[in-house]
């Protein structure tokens, strides 16, 4: 194991910070624009939304009213317990759903942003509380897999959800873990790992849609060592992208941040949903600027 490594390994429990979770303000109601049959013939079935802004994808919260939903420990079986976020309104169809971990020695609640973030912009969301703190990647990622299976199969909003249209996403080990669903089911439509943390480097057998993102000052889980050999080893995905955050750190990532969730976003709008209005934020690629240190990626399809 190399120094990055073994620093990484050392260092890994004590970066767990707990912090508030960040606070549910449901959305109003989006205006349901004039029907316009030239541009809903030309739309993709799953375009869920009006068409995206640079503010729309940046705003605190999308066009979506959403719910919040307890799950307690006991509902489905493979993971322990956590909580959906649920568009409100069926009038446009089904939706995605997306499953959300945490970290090493990390409960829920430093992830929790991602679900009213992603959820108002048109998915179904749930975020995990993991069986056991010191869960390791591989677990992370069938916890993962155990909570779609739940959503699709005996949720109370399982009518909401396209079984088809999956993904997964977390943070640190749940990173490491998103990577290990993705590798298991290759079914998924999309994955974003988010400073990624794991041991295992092999993941040339992975199919899914990936983003990963890193942290240029990231000590935990080195982009250079981690993040970015991870994204170099996906030799068999046509579509992926390699994000990195200027001035940023492993625990970035539990906190709201707008770059995070504007590509987020995008990605999982584009894969997920097979929503091409969103490509204009992933193609041309994303140049450095004050937030983003580095980008590489597909541009999104190859």
């Amino acid at each position: 194991m190399n120094r990055h490594l073994t620093n990484a390994f050392r260092m890994l429990p004590a970066a767990a910070v707990l912090a508030a979770g960040a606070a549910l303000a449901p959305a109003a109601h989006a205006a349901v624009p004039a029907a316009v049959p030239a541009v809903q013939f030309a739309a993709g079935p799953y375009e869920r939304g009006p068409a995206p802004t640079e503010a729309s994808i940046t705003a605190e919260r999308g066009p979506f009213a959403i719910e919040k939903i307890d799950v307690p420990a006991g509902s489905g079986a493979g993971f322990n317990k956590g909580t959906v976020y649920a568009p409100t309104d069926l009038s446009q169809g089904t939706f995605g759903a997306i499953a959300v971990s945490p970290g090493f020695v990390s409960p829920q609640a430093l992830i929790d942003w991602y679900g009213p973030r992603l959820a108002s912009q048109g998915f179904v969301v749930m975020t995990l509380e993991t069986n056991s703190l010191f869960d390791q990647p591989a677990a992370r990622g069938d916890q993962l897999l155990a909570a779609l299976d739940y959503l699709t199969g005996k949720s109370g909003v399982r009518d909401r959800i396209d079984a088809s249209r999956l993904a997964v996403m977390g943070h640190s080990m749940g990173g490491g873990g998103t990577l290990e669903a993705e590798k298991k089911r290759t079914s998924l439509r999309a994955a974003v790992p988010l400073a990624p943390w794991d041991l295992n480097y092999d993941w040339k057998n992975v199919r899914t849609p990936t983003m990963i993102m890193g942290a240029d000052n990231d000590l935990i889980a080195p982009a250079d060592s981690m993040a970015h050999s991870y994204y170099t080893g996906l030799t068999g995905v046509p579509e992926k992208a390699y994000l990195e955050l200027r001035n940023a750190g492993h625990m970035t990532f539990n906190s709201p941040n707008t770059t995070i969730a504007k590509y987020a976003i995008a990605w999982m709008k584009r894969f997920v949903d097979d929503d091409v209005r969103y490509e204009q934020f992933l193609c041309p690629e994303p140049r450095p600027d004050n937030a983003v240190a580095a980008y590489e990626g597909t541009c999104p399809t190859g």
